[in-house]
């Protein structure tokens, strides 16, 4: 290869990756335009039958859980957009909005699994309720530790936008689920799409910067040993963990 052809493979690498390129300006963008059609894919398909002409009625809050947590991702992709424009005075007005919304999201996302337990537990009659609490509650709360966080570094754009991507995928793990629900919970699978779309913000990081933020170094490797806890709390439901789900669900 010459020169000129190396110049011009190299230059075109910058273009798409590098600092200024598509994947440096586009990715945050792009993953909460993703993050919608996962929610689209999961749960449109159930709308009708869990919500609109449920055999059962659920309960009343899972609504409200449906509307306010949709509303996380069309603001993801509001801010997101408004960072690509560089509208960033108006980026961070609405993100305090956006943490307001969180602090909502938080009790309300930790009160919906609790009743959905108690109402597929006592209405639907499934068995092993129980243990399966320890999925939402895990998700709730990486998806609160990650905001937290991210409230306070809301000053230090680097692990702000990466805790906010991390945050969502957390809760994108119910979408994902739903997606193929019988084989992902055959196989313990349900963590799988929320962990590759993180492996995309580390590709990212690779491709960009050349190396890793400590928010995947420090995050991922954590978060995936905490998922095979919670995998086995669901999966094997031990009687410690049994006994106290029972506490909080009634």
């Amino acid at each position: 290869m010459t020169s000129v052809s190396q110049a011009a493979v190299a230059g075109s690498a910058r273009r798409i990756a590098g600092r200024n390129g598509l994947v440096d300006r586009y990715f945050y963008l792009a993953m909460s335009l993703v993050a919608a059609g996962v929610v689209i894919a999961g749960f449109g398909p159930t709308v009708g039958e869990k919500l609109l002409h449920p055999t059962v009625a659920p309960p009343t809050i899972l609504w409200y859980h449906g509307a306010v947590f949709s509303a996380w991702i069309v603001l993801l992709i509001l801010q997101s957009a408004l960072v690509r424009t560089r509208n960033v005075t108006w980026h961070r007005l609405i993100g305090w909005y956006g943490a307001g919304l969180a602090a909502v999201m938080i009790p309300l996302g930790f009160a919906t699994g609790i009743l959905m337990v108690h109402f597929e537990t006592y209405q639907l009659h499934e068995p092993r309720r129980y243990a399966f609490l320890a999925i939402p509650f895990f998700d709730i709360s990486v998806f609160a530790v990650c905001i937290a966080l991210a409230v306070w570094w809301r000053k230090k754009p680097e692990p702000h936008r990466r805790l906010i991507f991390f945050a969502t995928c957390a809760l994108l793990v119910a979408a994902f689920a739903r997606i193929d629900h019988a084989f992902l919970r055959q196989y313990s699978l349900q963590y799988l799409g929320a962990d590759l779309l993180i492996l995309l913000g580390v590709l990212r990081d690779l491709l960009v910067n050349r190396r890793v933020h400590n928010v995947y170094r420090v995050g991922l490797p954590a978060y995936l040993v905490a998922q095979l806890f919670v995998i086995y709390l669901s999966r094997i439901g031990p009687a410690w963990w049994i006994h106290i789900s029972r506490a909080i669900v009634g």
